[in-house]
């Protein structure tokens, strides 16, 4: 698996973060090793700054996204009326950002390249797309993983606000797949300055992508027709968010390595007789 450098937002390829594709793959890497004695994972090794080795699965057509508070998409959906899409009901009267009394799953279908994926129940998922009982230890091991993040976050001054998993099977076992709480699959807030923020209605400190979202909805676009290209300063922007995101996560300062990424990719492949 190769991760560039390249960002996305509302199923529009935007352009490329500086260093992005290696900042996504140590903290995913750091995150498999991390959680791979409690929930099995597809991980074999890391060969390059931005290759994973991996064991390729038979991917499941749902993505076990869970949520600790209402933010983002969901709290989008919210403020427009649209309640119930996940077979279940949010409480009335609900503010941006307001912590939710227990994780909640809000799962979709996952859509093919410049498609939507779509909210999606429980009851379709099972009777439609997964057998129950797979999709049961999916959801298992979801939360699972969303405790283990959340806590670790605690520990680092963060919080992990939500996240997005991807499972597979694998010689008849389900294991997780693609990437693990990094800042373009996952929400990180800083935590001291959450309530405050929470309570004078401002936007979170966010140490992840939905700092492009939000700049490209400041600038009127949000999925339909063109996005505005982005300028230097949203690129440098949140390249630091996410080197300010690794450190907080891996208590590591992050090495950007440079040079010519092409060769050093082609070279780390032919030395694991992956490339010829």
């Amino acid at each position: 698996m190769i991760t560039s450098d390249r960002v996305s937002a509302f199923d529009h390829v935007l352009g490329t973060i500086p260093f992005k594709g290696q900042i996504l793959t140590d903290i995913a890497s750091f995150w498999f090793n991390k959680t791979k004695d409690v929930v099995p994972n597809h991980l074999i090794s890391q060969v390059d700054p931005q290759v994973l080795l991996v064991k390729k699965a038979k991917t499941l057509p749902v993505e076990v996204i869970v949520r600790g508070y209402i933010t983002g998409s969901l709290w989008r959906e919210y403020t427009s009326g649209i309640n119930g899409q996940y077979g279940f009901m949010l409480p009335e009267n609900l503010k941006e950002n307001q912590k939710f009394d227990k994780p909640i799953l809000t799962p979709s279908t996952k859509a093919d390249y410049g498609l939507h994926d779509e909210p999606i129940s429980r009851h379709k998922i099972v009777n439609d797309l997964v057998e129950e009982s797979i999709y049961s230890k999916a959801e298992e091991y979801a939360l699972k993983l969303f405790k283990m993040g959340q806590d670790w976050a605690d520990k680092n001054g963060l919080i992990l606000v939500d996240t997005k998993y991807e499972f597979g099977i694998v010689d008849d076992e389900l294991i997780v797949i693609d990437e693990i709480h990094t800042p373009d699959s996952s929400r990180y807030w800083i935590k001291d300055e959450y309530q405050s923020r929470y309570e004078n209605n401002q936007k979170q400190k966010m140490l992840d992508k939905e700092n492009i979202r939000h700049w490209l909805m400041d600038r009127g676009f949000s999925g339909e027709g063109s996005p505005p290209p982005l300028s230097d300063e949203i690129r440098i922007s949140l390249a630091k968010s996410y080197f300010d995101l690794y450190q907080k996560l891996t208590g590591k300062e992050f090495n950007p390595d440079v040079g010519d990424v092409l060769s050093r990719l082609k070279n780390n492949l032919k030395d694991y007789k992956i490339f010829k």
